[in-house]
């Protein structure tokens, strides 16, 4: 019986466990050495049109900046790599199905027994018991795009995105958010490719 009270628990902690979690997913060209790049500056531009306020591009901005040097780039003026954002928000609702339940049933059959025909017989009652618990999430997911530009060549050589819940209210849980999704982000560069 613990057993069962405990499932709506665990159900919580799963979805506060996926609700963390940022998927990512990369493209890039594979003719590029990209061992060759080693500086960048920001894509005014493209980041300028990106949706999202301004206190969150600086958020994100700042956050790419410290993996852009924790990978060993440095900020240029005559960077070999660009690095535009742009993002994308969108409300997705989840529904957690909680299906629990019993039935069965419990009586005496009509037969013959010690006394008159049918002295056991007829229902004596039935039980039966469930519910069924459907839980509805909203919530907004946002997916921020990094791309590095060859700045030489003109053309988009690397694109990877990051998708996960936003959270809103709290200024420093927001910071860690991006924090997080732009370090998720930043894990897979650079793409695990032979140098040409």
């Amino acid at each position: 019986m613990k057993a069962l009270k405990l499932l709506p628990l665990l159900g919580l902690l799963f979805l506060l466990a996926s609700c963390s979690t940022v998927r990512v997913a990369a493209d890039y060209d594979q003719s590029v050495n990209f061992d060759q790049y080693k500086t960048y500056a920001f894509y005014k531009p493209g980041i300028d049109k990106a949706e999202v306020s301004d206190l969150d591009k600086k958020r994100i901005l700042r956050a790419i900046e410290t993996e852009m040097n924790a990978k060993g780039f440095t900020k240029s003026k005559n960077p070999a790599v660009l690095v535009s954002i742009f993002t994308k928000a969108k409300e997705r609702v989840d529904v957690y199905q909680n299906n629990f339940g019993f039935a069965g049933g419990w009586g005496w059959g009509g037969g013959w027994g010690w006394g008159a025909p049918g002295f056991w017989g007829g229902p004596w009652g039935g039980w039966g018991a469930g519910f069924n618990n459907n839980v509805v999430s909203r919530s907004t997911e946002g997916t921020l795009y990094i791309d590095l530009i060859d700045t030489n060549k003109n053309q988009l050589i690397w694109q990877g995105q990051g998708t996960a819940p936003l959270v809103s209210g709290d200024v420093a849980r927001r910071e860690a958010r991006i924090q997080e999704i732009v370090k998720e982000i930043m894990m897979v560069y650079p793409p695990n490719v032979a140098s040409n």
